[in-house]
């Protein structure tokens, strides 16, 4: 047994088998020993695949990865012959019969696919605790915790050990959050730099972008190289950097102009531990020779969130239509807050869509007009600490309020009776920093910089802080998070599950 296998990332592990020193199968046993040692208690990964990649490591593996073990995610990560359940139980048997572009191109990285990481029911939550699995994925600092959503299992398999790296996609955070939550990297890439093909031509609208959740820099860069650029069809190209990614956390990160902020966009409360973790990131990027000063982008907080959540809702209906296309589900066959959330998207009116979609160029247009200004904008990833799980399920008189709702159509009703707000300021307001980038298409990522004992169990939790970048600059990033990651190493602190 490879029994040093969890203390190497992607990387290192690629480097020991091109080597010799270790072979791709005892590397995938250990994968899966640590896997059969830990996901019972995580619940992370939803979907095994160990016969198909005994199989796979049995190949002449070639690319940058050959031979290192990796899980995908169980929605838009389709592979063939596997389930895409999108953590629904109305797609339990729906199976694609070819690989999603960006699974092709881990594959062709050499990654050894060996599983699907749980997601909550197509992706619409801050937590991963689909009920088709019957278990919530758990956080490996502190297991009475969420370890975010919606890549929430995909973080709980890296930070776990149970896997160096694994795919990722965020569309409202769903690569930030769980970074922050699980003291991971997670890099959001700019609108079109990894291609959602072939099902989708930009998924939410273009809002989502996918990638991997790593424990290194150098691993994010790698595998973003590897994944990287338009496929056949594609919407549009993106302009290519200028060098790989991999060359450019090599290079100095030069003197930045970095503008912070610890104030929601929403006015809503920030836990003073992800306050203390940006004024740190703060004096740690000032000794670093930046210049670091508060500053925002004139952004309408409360417009944006109104942007996002009708396109949430939008794609909530969409997602429930598309399913019944291809299964003929029933209601029964989805949650009840999704359909909730289907009927609120199928009570707007296109109109209604089309004004909110052409707003998310004020916004881009606004943080363009910061970014003149400062390279960098530096917010904490997110304002409140995981929740525990089950804080946040629906009351039992909230659900026979909504059955009520949903057997009557009343969409409206939840509109005129001020209902959306709350339930805006209620989704929200824990995650009030990441939507910005989504809806202006650029990149950003959270870097784990700052570790705090939880205020009840004296769990030490992660906090990350967020960096949002121009759009295409995903170089400035990764140089400014190598630079972080060696003057604060955090790769080497590891959650208590044994």
């Amino acid at each position: 047994m490879f029994k040093e296998y969890t203390r190497y990332d992607a990387s290192g592990l690629a480097e020991l088998i091109a080597r010799g020193d270790v072979s791709p199968t005892e590397v995938l046993e250990a994968a899966m020993a640590r896997a059969a040692e830990v996901n019972p208690k995580l619940a992370a990964i939803c979907i095994p695949m160990d016969a198909m990649a005994r199989e796979r490591v049995k190949m002449s593996l070639h690319g940058p990865f050959a031979g290192v073990p990796f899980l995908i995610k169980d929605i838009a990560q389709d592979y063939a012959g596997v389930p895409t359940t999108a953590g629904s139980r109305a797609l339990r048997h729906w199976t694609p019969t070819r690989h999603a572009e960006i699974v092709q191109r881990f594959l062709d990285a050499g990654l050894v696919i060996f599983g699907k990481t749980s997601t909550p029911e197509f992706a619409f939550k801050g937590e991963t605790a689909p009920l088709i699995w019957g278990s919530p994925t758990r956080n490996p600092w502190d297991l009475d915790r969420t370890s975010g959503g919606s890549s929430g299992g995909a973080a709980a398999a890296v930070a776990a050990g149970i896997v160096p790296a694994a795919g990722a996609s965020d569309g409202g955070g769903s690569i930030r959050i769980p970074a922050s939550y699980c003291g991971l990297f997670g890099l959001r890439p700019s609108r079109g730099r990894v291609p959602s093909g072939q099902a989708h031509g930009e998924f939410w609208d273009g809002a989502s972008s996918q990638h991997a959740l790593t424990r290194s820099v150098r691993d994010s860069a790698r595998i973003l190289d590897a994944i990287a650029g338009a496929d056949v069809g594609a919407p549009f190209v993106i302009a290519p950097p200028e060098r790989s990614y991999a060359e450019e956390i090599q290079r100095p990160a030069g003197k930045l102009r970095i503008g912070y902020s610890v104030q929601s966009p929403l006015g809503t409360p920030v836990h003073p531990e992800y306050v203390q973790a940006v004024m740190r990131t703060a004096k740690l990027l000032t000794d670093l020779g930046h210049d670091v000063e508060p500053a925002q982008p004139e952004v309408d907080g409360h417009a944006l969130a109104r942007s996002f959540i009708t396109m949430y809702f939008g794609q909530a209906a969409a997602s429930i239509a598309q399913a019944r296309r291809l299964t003929g589900a029933g209601n029964e066959a989805f949650e009840l807050e999704t359909r909730v959330l289907a009927l609120l998207g199928r009570t707007l009116s296109a109109g209604d869509y089309v004004d909110q979609r052409a707003r998310w160029n004020d916004y881009a247009r606004a943080l363009g007009r910061f970014h003149q200004s400062y390279d960098l904008y530096l917010t904490p990833t997110a304002a409140q600490p995981p929740n525990r799980i089950g804080e946040l399920a629906t009351p039992p008189l909230q659900q026979v309020a909504a059955k009520i709702v949903l057997a009557l159509g009343a969409g409206k009703l939840l509109f005129k009776s001020g209902m959306v707000d709350k339930l805006v300021a209620t989704s929200l307001q824990r995650v009030p920093f990441t939507q910005l980038s989504n809806l202006t298409g650029t990149p950003s990522m959270s870097v784990p910089l700052h570790w705090a004992p939880a205020e009840t169990g004296g769990a030490e939790l992660p906090y990350g802080v967020q960096f949002v970048a121009r759009f295409g600059d995903e170089a400035m990033l990764l140089r400014l998070a190598a630079q972080l990651e060696q003057a604060q190493p955090w790769s080497e602190r590891r959650p208590p599950l044994q």
